[in-house]
Formats: C-alpha cells, structure tokens, sequence
C-alpha cells in the first residue's frame, strides 16, 4: 500500500524554519523554489543543483517546485513576455535535466494570495491568517480609490467600509496596506499603492475570457518542453477564489478547472489541489471537484478555511473548518494507488503557537502550526488505510 509523499515548504537559506527541524517534523520531501532569481530569469542547472545538494544533505528530496513564477508580462503577453516565456522553458528543461518532475504555479493577477490580517488572535491564543471582506473595500475604496471601485459594492457594504475607515489611525491604515499588497511568502513581489494602482492599468480590457485565453496559449507554448522531460505542471487555485480590486480570477471553480484541461488536454496539464483556497466557496464541491479530476492532480496543499456569512474567512485548523479533509483525502489516496509515484502534499498555512509565538516567522509558515498539521494529516492517511478504506 502506497502513502502520499509526505512534503514541507521551504523558502531557502533565508527560511526561519532550517531542514533540521523539517527533518524531525516528519517529511520526507521538501517544496522550495529560487527565490533569489528575479522573476522571468532562468533558471540554470547550477542554481538548482546547488539547491538539490542543499536539501540531500539533510536526507530529504526536493520533489516539487513551488513556484516558478508567471510575470505580469506574461498573463498580460505584453512587454517582454516573449522574453520571459522563453527563459521559462529553459528554465524548465534545466529542472527537467535534474530530476525535477513537479512544477507548482499561479496565474492570479498582480497578488498572489491575499488576507488582511497576518496575526489574528483565536480563543485558544494561536494567532492565524484572516480575510476581512470589509477591509478589502475599504482598502480598494479609501486608500487605493481604484476608478468607480464603488460600482462593485452594496450601499450597505460602503457605509460599513466608510464607518470603519473613518475609526482607523494612520498606523492601522498602513498595517492594513502591508497586509494586502507588501508581499506574502512565495507572492515574489510587493507593491507600495502607487505601484499596485499603476500595475492595475495593465489590466485594462483584460476580462475573464481574455485571461483564460491567456493561460490557454501559455500552457501551450510551454507544454511541449513539459512532455519533453515528463513534467507536470499543477496550477495553484485563486486564493481567495473570486475576483479581488476588480481584477479577473479564472481559477477558482470546477468549471475553470474543466475549462483548462478541455483546451489543453496534455497530461502535463495538471493541479494543485488546495483545499483551503477552493472551500473559501460555499458553491464549490470539494468532493466533486477532487472526483472529477483526481488524475491530473499532481500536488496536495491540506488546509482548511472557516468562513461567515458576510465572505470573511481565517485559517482553521488543518482537520476543521469547512472543508472535508477526510473526504478529500480518501479521494487521493485511493488515486495515490493508481500511480508509479506517489503524489506529494504537505500541510498548507500553519498556526503560530507555543515558542513560535516569540520567534520570527513567514506569515502562514511558522514551524510548529504546521507540524501539527503534518501530524494530524499523516495519522489520518493512517487511519484510513489501516481502518478497512481498500478492505
């Protein structure tokens, strides 16, 4: 009986959290990137080997690459994005060269993943990730005054988002702004609000469709040099999954997962399935969704969301919240069988707790959240198949 690869994220020699302590949480496999190296630079095999050696040498193995980034320019295909996409699949064929089979990457305009709150205090005294709808209209209305940003929003939504606009002081303002656009772990950019509202402009006529006809092209354009070396690219969901400052997002519900593989039907084409990006919907169907295309999922982020009525969300312990871990995971580990290699996943967004409280942490990436993540999700995986899942 096989087990999921069980994975750790790590943001390189700069990382708070060392290999040591990945190799005593459990894991087995590490998921990093070069962040170092610009955006739409190449990626050369002495980078990555250098990298590959620094992970062996703890007895662990780089098996995914999150992420190796899509600049603006190419979601865009303007400026030098031809530039760009060739760099990309020379940079592919180069981790292709050295073993590296696994690329993770997004396609979100601008912002990666966004939350207006990096230390949300919980009753039980973690301290976690959180979305405030209202601050977010408050941030596009108030500070950043994206043209007609109003349009977007309820009159109740407004009044609510002036009224505590008007209660904020300077330092809670600018709290506010480095949350949403100075740049979260893996996001590789930040942005001051001059900066955010002038890369805004390069969205303009950019709609749904015009974005998803963009990854289209993308993903044919570098799909063969995929093939080539037998690597599968797994797009990360929209985090959150809907359209934020009034750009387009077109990873977020089983249709644009449907969409993507009918118009690139290549099985380099693949996912990350990310459980706490997705079940931030109420509408969508994890369930489903993991049915439906278990076979092109490449790579696990194991996390779970609690929402509210009014769309505000924080990270939730790994097994609670609103998404079915144990269903979701029974659907993998029943593919994981079908497989030569086993897919990897690791505990996605950690909480802060007990020393980590008083050390230095990436936001959603201390070490002791997300050991206990990987410990509950490597006892459930357990569970299951020691408790009569294949009987």
């Amino acid at each position: 009986m096989k087990y999921l690869k069980q994975s750790f994220r790590w943001y390189g020699p700069s990382d708070p959290v060392s290999l040591g302590e990945i190799k005593q949480a459990g894991a087995t496999d590490i998921v990093t990137a070069l962040h170092h190296i610009p955006n739409g630079e190449i990626w050369t095999e002495e980078e990555i080997q250098k990298r590959i050696d620094e992970v062996e040498a703890h007895g662990l193995i780089w098996s995914v690459v999150e992420s190796l980034p899509i600049t603006e320019e190419m979601k865009t295909r303007s400026g030098d994005y031809q530039t760009h996409i060739a760099n990309y699949k020379t940079s592919l064929s180069n981790l292709g060269k050295l073993g590296i089979k696994i690329v993770t990457y997004n396609f979100m305009p601008i912002l990666d993943w966004t939350r207006t709150d990096l230390d949300y205090e919980l009753p039980e005294g973690y301290t976690t990730l959180r979305f405030d709808r209202n601050e977010i209209v408050l941030f596009d209305v108030f500070i950043l005054k994206r043209k007609d940003a109003e349009k977007d929003y309820s009159p109740k939504i407004l009044e609510k988002a002036s009224s505590t606009f008007q209660s904020m002081n300077t330092e809670a303002i600018q709290l506010l702004v480095n949350n949403i656009i100075k740049g979260l772990p893996g996001a590789e950019e930040g942005y001051t609000v001059q900066q955010f509202r002038d890369k805004l402009k390069t969205y303009s006529g950019i709609d749904h469709a015009k974005l998803k006809e963009n990854i289209y092209t993308f993903l044919k354009e570098i799909v063969p040099v995929a093939e080539q070396f037998d690597i599968k690219m797994a797009i990360h969901p929209d985090d959150p999954p809907f359209d934020i400052f009034g750009l387009p997002r077109i990873m977020s519900t089983k249709k644009d997962m449907d969409d993507l593989v009918k118009n690139v039907p290549s099985s380099s084409n693949g996912f990350c399935f990310c459980t706490g990006s997705f079940g931030v919907r109420p509408d969508n169907d994890l369930i489903e969704m993991a049915k439906a295309h278990s076979s092109r999922v490449y790579f696990l982020h194991f996390r779970s969301t609690q929402r509210d009525e009014e769309g505000n969300f924080f990270e939730a312990n790994h097994l609670e919240g609103d998404a079915n871990i144990p269903e979701v995971m029974k659907v993998f580990v029943v593919e994981n069988q079908k497989r030569k290699e086993s897919i990897p996943y690791r505990p996605d967004h950690g909480y802060r707790m007990l020393d980590d409280l008083s050390k230095a942490a990436r936001p959603g990436y201390s070490c002791l959240g997300r050991m206990k993540g990987l410990a509950e999700l490597r006892g459930l995986e357990k569970g299951l198949i020691s408790g009569g899942l294949f009987s």
